[in-house]
């Protein structure tokens, strides 16, 4: 008996939420659609049952808070932020945001389905069939990669300021971070961005957090809570805090260990490290600065 059964809504429903998606992915393919006003009409319609400009008049603070003009994300003050492309990205994070935590987006059904119709709007590249649960958190969208059948349970941190990229069938447990930017310990405003990646088949379970710049194999595990901060080769299970392999799983069919060949994982270009903030341009040597205690 497989783990997942099928589970469905009424048709009537289903029909009703199938109009409004392909509605909506039909105004987004537009490129002459403004998103903002798109979002806001939408977010009016669906919580307050009318128009904007109507909602608007009658409650002007409601209708800012639906606006994507109108708030503002912790990414739009980082240095590091691409505004031209965050903009753009902005009104369909905010639908994401504030359609969580309505009833439609806490449905698994209806909150899956819309969130894996915006993704390939927001995301650098998305594969097929992802599937998000509600209040998931990203940094700026525009530099996530996805492969396909990616999982992403409940409030996963995916801090994506200095990319990330996520293979196949990899599922992200509950609570889970994953960062891809650092703060050096003598100034906080020094900023470097790093490219994390995660390969295919990976499971990244409960509470485990994921630092700036680590390599995940393909098929690797890691444990509840543990802290990675080194890179996890393919097949290991790495567990504490920090991470550290602690066995690995036999995989008698993997091609690429029969043949002694590289995985995927490890071919899997990473975009070299940067600075956030342009008034530190230099990279200085981890611990430089700091001395035991």
């Amino acid at each position: 008996m497989p783990w997942l059964l099928p589970r469905g809504i009424a048709p009537l429903h289903e029909k009703a939420l199938d109009r409004f998606i392909g509605a909506l992915v039909e105004k987004l393919s537009d490129p002459s659609v403004d998103r903002n006003a798109l979002v806001r009409e939408e977010l009016a319609r669906l919580l307050y049952g009318r128009p904007y400009a109507e909602l608007l008049e009658l409650n002007p603070l409601a209708a800012m808070g639906l606006d994507p003009e109108g708030i503002t994300f912790e990414a739009e003050y980082y240095a590091a932020t691409d505004q031209e492309k965050f903009q753009k990205v902005k009104p369909l994070l905010w639908f994401w945001k504030v359609l969580d935590l309505t009833p439609i987006g806490q449905s698994v059904h209806s909150g899956v389905a819309i969130r894996r119709a915006l993704a390939p709007f927001i995301f650098k590249r998305v594969g097929k069939n992802p599937k998000f649960f509600q209040n998931v958190e990203f940094s700026v969208g525009y530099n996530l990669e996805l492969g396909d059948d990616v999982v992403v349970h409940r409030y996963v941190l995916l801090d994506d300021i200095g990319g990330i990229k996520i293979g196949d069938r990899t599922s992200l447990s509950d609570y889970v971070n994953v960062y891809s930017h650092t703060h050096h310990v003598l100034a906080s405003p020094d900023v470097t961005l790093k490219e994390t990646i995660i390969g295919s088949g990976v499971r990244i379970t409960y509470h485990a957090t994921i630092l700036a710049g680590v390599r995940i194999g393909d098929d690797a595990m890691v444990g509840t809570g543990a802290i990675v901060t080194k890179d996890v080769p393919p097949h290991a299970i790495a567990l504490g805090i920090p991470a550290r392999p602690t066995r690995y799983k036999v995989r008698h069919d993997c091609p690429y260990c029969r043949k002694g060949e590289p995985h995927p994982s490890d071919l899997i270009p990473r975009a070299p490290d940067r600075k956030g903030n342009p008034d530190f341009p230099d990279f200085l040597p981890p611990g430089f600065g700091t001395r035991e205690a």
